[in-house]
């Protein structure tokens, strides 16, 4: 039984072999806390599951899914002339900080998916399609905590939105090198231990400039209720 999950599961992550096999059904499953959620697709349901991989065992997914993203991407843009300036290298700095903040990374909380949330994530997501704006801020003005904190008042919250990706090892991995962001807070969002964050919504989304885009809410709720969910 153990074995036709985790088969099955690789057929839906639809990553590299080899890396797959570097993490156990056992821990699959428990980063999969997404499986259930029927409000979400598969692909968003992978963006949990992956963000969970990171916070399971850190180093591990540098060394594996991180490694597969990094290849996929210079091979796709070895196409332009400018293969130079976009491929990354090892010695990127957004590469080799991200292998520091991934050393202490061990056994963190899981992130739990919550239905509320990802109704909020959505609902952004399609207003960013609609109108072809790439902030943060709702086309009515609101800022993302005015939003989530209609449903989840009083409580510490933040957001990550991603543009140009459909999959979701595309997503997380550009969320967590977060190149060209100095302040880094995607993945400081992802690897959080100071807010306590453990509920979020995901929604992938088309887009009329960046093809697609992806919102991701995090919020921090009592344990119990963000598990209640699933």
């Amino acid at each position: 039984m153990h074995r036709l999950f985790f088969a099955l599961l690789l057929s839906v992550l639809c990553y590299t072999k080899i890396s797959a096999q570097e993490w156990s059904d056992a821990e699959i499953r428990k980063a999969n806390t997404a499986v259930n959620a029927s409000y979400l697709t598969n692909e968003e349901k992978n963006v949990i599951l992956l963000m969970n991989l990171i916070r399971l065992d850190g180093p591990r997914f540098y060394n594996t899914f991180l490694e597969d993203y990094i290849n996929k991407y210079n091979d796709n843009v070895r196409q332009y002339r400018n293969y130079n300036q976009l491929k990354i290298t090892r010695n990127n700095t957004y590469y080799t900080s991200l292998y520091k903040h991934l050393q202490g990374i061990k056994n963190l909380p899981m992130f739990y998916p919550d239905e509320r949330l990802t109704a909020l994530s959505r609902g952004h997501a399609v207003d960013l399609n609609r109108n072809n704006l790439d902030t943060h801020e709702s086309s009515n003005g609101d800022k993302f905590s005015k939003r989530l904190s209609r449903y989840f008042p009083n409580k510490a919250m933040s957001e990550n939105i991603d543009f140009g990706y459909s999959k979701s090892l595309d997503i997380v991995c550009h969320l967590l090198l977060d190149c060209g962001v100095p302040s880094l807070g995607h993945r400081f969002n992802i690897l959080d231990q100071k807010y306590k964050l453990n509920t979020v919504g995901v929604s992938i989304q088309p887009h009329p400039s960046f093809n697609y885009c992806t919102v991701i809410d995090f919020v921090a709720q009592p344990f119990y209720t963000a598990n209640s969910t699933n």
